[in-house]
């Protein structure tokens, strides 16, 4: 992940993180793969990233985790959601949503806007 998008990701990493896990139990692998994916490839996290995010929500009790077997059958982690964190990614996710629309709010002001109010 570059440096210029470092600041942001700290913020919202974890709740990345949860969304990812919200449709299924994944690996780091899939987890860093999927929000690459779903970010057009804006978002890259690095195994220095994601894991200490992973050991921090687990601790949370937000994921929970145990060993499997992959489609490639090697063992790996997989960490899936837990009731609490659906619960804490809901929350997040509305609190994102009102604080990124007051944003956009603020960045499409116009002069013309203020004259209206």
């Amino acid at each position: 992940m570059g440096k210029d998008r470092g600041d942001l990701l700290q913020g919202t990493l974890d709740m990345l993180v949860l969304k990812a896990l919200q449709l299924q139990p994944m690996h780091g692998w899939g987890i860093t793969e999927r929000i690459e994916q779903w970010s057009e490839s804006v978002l890259q996290l690095g195994q220095g990233t994601l894991y200490p995010a992973l050991y921090r929500l687990e601790r949370q009790g937000l994921i929970s985790s145990d060993w499997r077997t992959t489609e490639n059958n090697r063992r790996a982690r997989y960490y899936a959601l837990t009731r609490t964190g659906r619960r804490h990614l809901s929350d997040e996710l509305a609190q994102w949503r009102r604080m990124s629309r007051a944003v956009n709010l603020v960045l499409d002001a116009t002069l013309e806007t203020e004259g209206r109010s």
